[in-house]
């Protein structure tokens, strides 16, 4: 089994390519889904949050405005929220790997980790190849304000705390541009697709990948 770490900045279309890439019958770990269920009611991650940002969980319902306050606003809480969050994430992920192998019996060749803070988590290391996915700034930032959750400021505030998107592009085997057309992304990651399905270098290279 091979793993292909799929990341890429807010607002950078990771999400339409993750579907694209599960939508072709590759097993996916959401991290952003796995956080979301550790932050649903009665969610894993709530009484450490509690404990972080009094007031932020109420009746076991976690008020997300209070905490993306307090996050933005006081580096030590985001480094709190992280230190609650990550552990929990991984060991959902290595469950998910496990899970993975014990399936390449039924033909299960390549698995995808859809996570944000690949890199800056290190996961990077247990993944054969990494997929980057890019748009330019101006727009990451129009799409992320179509979303309607943050203000410019706050935009701003996660864009500036995020790994930026060159330091990304130069570690990744692989970019995929999503700042086109969905016609041209899905093209991109059709040939991402053959790249790991037929695993030659012509195929990399044609996926606009780096020499294995």
């Amino acid at each position: 089994m091979r793993i292909l770490g799929l990341t890429g900045g807010i607002g950078m279309g990771k999400s339409t390519t993750a579907a694209l890439l599960k939508r072709a019958g590759i097993r996916l770990f959401d991290a952003d889904a796995t956080v979301a269920a550790l932050q649903a009611p009665h969610g894993a991650a709530l009484p450490g949050i509690e404990r972080l940002v009094p007031g932020s969980v109420r009746d076991g319902v976690l008020d997300r405005a209070i905490l993306r306050q307090a996050a933005l606003s006081d580096p030590a809480v985001m480094q709190g929220l992280e230190a609650i969050i990550h552990p929990l994430v991984r060991r959902a992920r290595e469950r998910f790997v496990q899970r993975a192998q014990r399936a390449q019996r039924d033909g299960c060749r390549w698995v995808v980790l859809d996570i944000p803070l690949l890199f800056e988590t290190g996961t990077q290391r247990i993944c054969d190849r990494v997929a980057v996915v890019s748009a330019p700034a101006s727009l990451q930032r129009q799409r992320v304000l179509r979303r309607g959750r943050m203000t410019p400021a706050q935009i701003d505030a996660v864009i500036a705390r995020q790994m930026p998107d060159a330091v990304r592009r130069r570690r990744a085997d692989v970019v995929i541009e999503t700042g086109l057309s969905r016609h041209e992304t899905v093209r991109q990651v059709r040939r991402l697709l053959h790249a790991m399905r037929e695993g030659s270098p012509a195929a990399w290279a044609a996926a606009g990948g780096k020499p294995a």
